[in-house]
């Protein structure tokens, strides 16, 4: 991709899954990297995992002055940060009348008040260096309803709105896009799927497969680029065409 060489690019739930796959693509493109993750000894793994990173960082994303201490920490490993991938995440599969006030919380606080601590405090510096890109990780689930995830997805929901809200406003300096994921094979997705329901969800997506969170980070890696220069405020579905037809509610 043009324009990522040297860049500075900070991933958030950078440890695992769809963070860490994006991490190393930016390292192959030629970009400094930090990881960002709430789990330690996770964050310990990717840094074997990817000797070349700048940095692996411990923050939960829901405690704004965790992020204000890491984001300054991120400045200092790298000079500055021109991408910010708005990555962490957290799912809880459970039926709408079983949701606790404490699932709720905790949805909402990781996925869209952490995005939004994470957002604000990188336009706010990139603004100040006059440019830089930030994208969120959205959901199919945040477009189409999925039943037993009422909470993930009214949280995705908000952070497709957040996203479009701040490329109207950080524009031109800022671009922000939004990336929505359909079905990923990471550990998250594993950890709540039998082999069973796995097989069931490839029936219904028209390419009879979850995606590899490498092509979530080719993705990634194209809208952060110079070759995605005319892109904002939008969000991208990798899906395998899932919702394409409404299938999603098959």
């Amino acid at each position: 991709m043009r324009g990522l060489n040297g860049k500075s690019v900070l991933v958030t739930g950078g440890a695992s899954g769809i963070g860490a796959a994006t991490a190393a693509r930016f390292l192959e493109e030629g970009a400094r990297v930090c990881v960002l993750d709430r789990d330690e000894h996770a964050g310990s793994v990717v840094r074997k995992e990817l000797p070349r990173l700048s940095g692996s960082l411990t923050c939960d994303v829901s405690h704004h002055d965790q992020v204000q201490v890491a984001f300054s920490r991120a400045i200092e490993l790298m000079g500055g940060v021109d991408v910010l991938i708005n990555n962490a995440g957290v799912s809880i599969r459970h039926s709408f009348l079983e949701i606790t006030p404490d699932d709720w919380a905790r949805v909402m606080a990781t996925n869209l008040t952490g995005n939004f601590f994470m957002a604000q405090t990188a336009a706010r510096h990139m603004v100040q260096r006059g440019g830089g890109v930030i994208l969120n990780t959205a959901s199919t689930n945040g477009i189409m309803g999925y039943p037993y995830y009422a909470d993930y997805n009214a949280s995705k929901a908000g952070v497709i709105e957040l996203t479009r809200s701040m490329a109207l406003e950080l524009a031109p300096a800022v671009r922000v896009n939004a990336v929505a994921p359909g079905y990923v094979l990471t550990p998250m997705q594993r950890a709540e799927y039998t082999d069973a329901m796995l097989e069931e969800v490839n029936r219904k997506i028209p390419l009879n497969r979850h995606a590899r969170p490498e092509e979530v980070a080719a993705l990634f890696a194209f809208l952060a680029s110079d070759d995605a220069a005319f892109l904002t405020g939008h969000v991208y579905a990798i899906d395998g065409g899932e919702i394409a037809g409404g299938l999603a509610s098959r």
